[in-house]
């Protein structure tokens, strides 16, 4: 049940009502008054009770997996998706065959999925959910890969005394790349460019 339609003396006392019946608090649920309640003649005949209708705001998380599993179906693609909450936000992750049709090429696609996902899951809600998608542990070895690639140019650009530019990268993976190396002596790195062409430069000190 996602709406009820209650009466009450009190409009107040309607929506108790309403709540109770959802089994929810009010945090939950959007509420219409359909009427207000009317004192009869003489406070005695002829008075309306308060009509209220109460309705459950939708889960962001369920609308989320929902929107995601309809999605993977639609690719034609076999997979399931597991859910874990952490601090950060929720985390869902795919897994299946044929999962690298939804990573693409550089977590491209991984990287629409999850946009569209943040879209459909706030669309309705009031307090925003941060929701991260990942395939089969892609995330973690792109993030390997990175700290990897940081760490040859690192000191390819000590070496020749010269500017490394790599590849355009989203926010999240300059910011792999940028944290693997603030510690490293002799180099410091920046960005440069405008979306969806921004890139890092790793320079010599």
């Amino acid at each position: 049940m996602r709406k009820v339609t209650v009466s009450g003396k009190t409009v107040d006392e309607a929506i108790e009502l309403g709540l109770s019946k959802l089994g929810t608090e009010k945090d939950n649920v959007t509420i219409s008054v359909l009427e207000e309640p009317q004192k009869g003649f003489l406070g005695l005949l002829g008075g309306k009770p308060a009509v209220v209708e109460v309705t459950l705001k939708p889960d962001p998380v369920k609308e989320a997996i929902l929107f995601l599993r309809d999605t993977i179906d639609k690719m034609g693609i076999s997979a399931s998706v597991d859910k874990e909450e952490k601090k950060d936000g929720v985390f869902l992750n795919i897994t299946g065959v044929d999962i690298g049709v939804l990573i693409g090429k550089r977590g491209q696609t991984l990287d629409s999925l999850q946009y569209l996902v943040n879209l459909v899951a706030n669309r309705q809600s009031s307090n925003y959910v941060r929701i991260y998608l990942d395939a089969e542990g892609y995330r973690e070895r792109r993030k390997e890969a990175l700290e990897t690639l940081a760490a040859r140019l690192s000191s390819k650009a000590i070496r020749t005394k010269r500017e490394v530019r790599l590849e355009p990268m989203n926010a999240h993976e300059r910011k792999i790349i940028h944290t693997a190396l603030q510690n490293v002596k002799g180099v410091k790195t920046y960005s440069d460019g405008e979306e969806p062409n921004r890139r890092i430069i790793v320079a010599p000190k």
